[in-house]
């Protein structure tokens, strides 16, 4: 390999005269020299010999001082416009290192920026660094966000209005390629004082694609979280198993742009079974086979993308299906199916979201299980404590009705008066019983507090109170309300609880509610009747709901509220229920 002092020179006239002047002029000026030396000492004569050698050497010695003076200055010359050309380059060079720095530090802003309001900001103050904008303003398709900077010299600052005198360079800011323009995500427009070189428009439309990118990226981030957002609210909001499943299989298949779903659920031996299924806009019926690829993914553990041949097995008319297994703590809790009738439209699916959405649709089912395991035993409980009042009080007291009827039987011919006296207990009797069921069927009665809301729903009530129980039943409703759809059962049982032994035990003629808004939600029952004493009676159950005024205390106060009961004999009862605003 040839040295650095050994590498040719690239040819040019000034090179190859300096390389002919170097090579050949010496031996031609020695060749003039000697002929002329020569020919000098042949003219014989000492003068003649004297005066040629003055006109020779006086011509050949400026000629030579001229000609060697132009080169020197050629050289010089040429020198300097190598130097200024290098300088050219040398700045240039710097500039595009300045931008490529400066567009360094823009996708790494925008790639750390947490939202997308966070990526516009940092777009338009990176544009204006890079391409030495004085102005750049960026807008957001399809939303309502924009972003505008201006240059300065310690970096950039809000931009009030472009000055109308400026260049306007418009850049679209697209995820494809640019003269395509696929995916488009908004526009950047960028404002010079002069004309911007092509160069500069190249690098404008660079980061118009980059930010277009990061945008994307940002946009999808937002959708996952906003997907994970509806999912959790199903998870606390809906206890009816099939709308649970019908809700987050929905959220999912919208995600992913699937036409079809299934959701199948392990029973208590550990099976699948076919608990909700959609395949385009017709519900599917539960029950029937469970297929092939269901059972391969729950065996699996992990999602599985199914053959043309499973899809179509699974859910009518898909090409495509995407297997997600739901697995608790417990082991396996189902299978989610998601259909497709675009073939391969599940390859290269960002599964890692799908699967965290899997395992919240596990906890919704697991909460929605527990939900009803517990309807079921609250309702069994339910049926034991109106077995145990009916045996206990209606029972009985219709027992004594049957005796005294049979002793009144037997007084008729002997005793007329008695007689009469036992059918008037009888019937007073009967018409208590009549009005303890009344009460009983009042207070068991549904309420639908999902579909009316528990202001509405406390007013029904409270009228329908009074008008059953005969007395006066006032409502009165300060502030705003709001609660926790759990929170807003909770309270309504209380107010239920509170007039069931307003009616039952107070002999009151009239009863107060009120329900008072703010940053706690407060219930107050207050009534006119006999009172009690509150250490004699704190365990005791009301015969409605089967909750004393211990359970209705502890009820509260698991949600963070306080109970209060005031009360003395002969002074009327005074309840108050607070729980912190939702």
């Amino acid at each position: 390999m040839p040295s650095a002092s050994e590498v040719p020179l690239a040819s040019t006239p000034q090179t190859r005269r300096l390389r002919f002047a170097r090579n050949v002029l010496p031996i031609l000026i020695m060749l003039v020299v000697v002929a002329y030396e020569w020919l000098a000492r042949r003219l014989g004569d000492q003068g003649s010999e004297i005066t040629a050698h003055l006109l020779f050497y006086g011509l050949a010695g400026p000629l030579a001082t001229y000609f060697t003076l132009r080169w020197i200055t050629e050289g010089e010359r040429t020198r300097l416009k190598a130097e200024q050309e290098l300088r050219r380059l040398y700045v240039q060079l710097s500039t595009q290192n300045e931008r490529l720095g400066a567009v360094q530090t823009l996708m790494r802003e925008v790639a750390d920026a947490p939202d997308l309001e966070a990526v516009l900001q940092a777009a338009a103050q990176g544009a204006v660094r890079a391409t030495g904008a004085t102005h750049a303003r960026l807008s957001l398709a399809g939303l309502e966000l924009n972003s505008q900077v201006s240059g300065t010299a310690r970096g950039s600052t809000l931009l009030e209005s472009p000055s109308a005198d400026l260049r306007e360079l418009r850049v679209p800011l697209s995820t494809g390629p640019l003269h395509v323009g696929q995916g488009r995500q908004g526009e950047m427009k960028l404002y010079f004082d002069a004309p911007p070189t092509p160069e500069t428009e190249e690098l404008a439309q660079a980061i118009g694609a980059e930010v277009g990118s990061a945008l994307a990226s940002a946009q999808q981030r937002s959708r996952d979280l906003i997907t994970l957002y509806e999912v959790d609210q199903s998870i606390r909001a809906e206890r009816n198993m099939r709308r649970l499943l019908a809700r987050v299989t929905g959220n999912m298949a919208e995600r992913v742009g699937a036409q079809s779903r299934a959701a199948y659920l392990t029973d208590a031996d550990g099976r699948l079974r076919l608990e909700y299924a959609r395949e385009g806009d017709v519900d599917v019926k539960r029950g029937g086979t469970v297929p092939a690829f269901a059972e391969r993914v729950a065996q699996a553990g992990v999602p599985l993308i199914a053959s043309p041949q499973e899809a179509a097995g699974v859910l009518h008319g898909s090409q495509s299906a995407l297997g997600l297994p739901m697995r608790g703590e417990d082991g396996l809790v189902g299978v989610i199916v998601l259909g497709s009738a675009r073939e391969g439209a599940f390859t290269g699916m960002r599964v890692p979201l799908l699967a965290l959405l899997a395992s919240q649709a596990t906890l919704a089912v697991r909460n929605a299980r527990a939900y009803l395991h517990s309807e079921e035993v609250a309702i069994g409980e339910e049926r034991s404590r109106i077995a145990r009042e009916i045996h206990d009080g209606v029972a009985q007291s219709l027992a004594v009705c049957a005796i005294r009827l049979d002793i009144v039987e037997r007084q008729i011919g002997s005793d007329p008066e008695k007689a009469a006296e036992g059918v008037r207990a009888a019937a007073s009797l009967l018409r208590e019983q009549i009005r303890e069921v009344r009460r009983s069927i009042f207070a068991l009665r549904p309420i639908d507090l999902e579909r009316y809301g528990l202001l509405e729903t406390v007013r029904r009530y409270v009228q329908d109170f009074g008008e059953q129980n005969n007395l006066k039943a006032r409502l009165s409703i300060e502030g705003d309300v709001t609660l926790a759809p759990g929170d807003e059962a909770v309270m309504f049982r209380i107010l239920q609880e509170s007039l069931n032994n307003v009616a039952k035990h107070a002999r009151a003629s009239s009863v107060d509610v009120t329900v008072q808004g703010g940053n706690r939600v407060k219930l107050c029952v207050q009534d006119d009747g006999q009172g009690f004493d509150p250490q004699q009676v704190s365990g005791r159950v009301s015969s409605a709901g089967g909750l004393g005024l211990i359970q209705m205390k502890e009820r509260v106060e698991s949600r963070g509220g306080t109970y209060k009961v005031s009360s003395a004999p002969h002074q009327g009862t005074r309840i108050e229920a607070q729980l912190p605003q939702g």
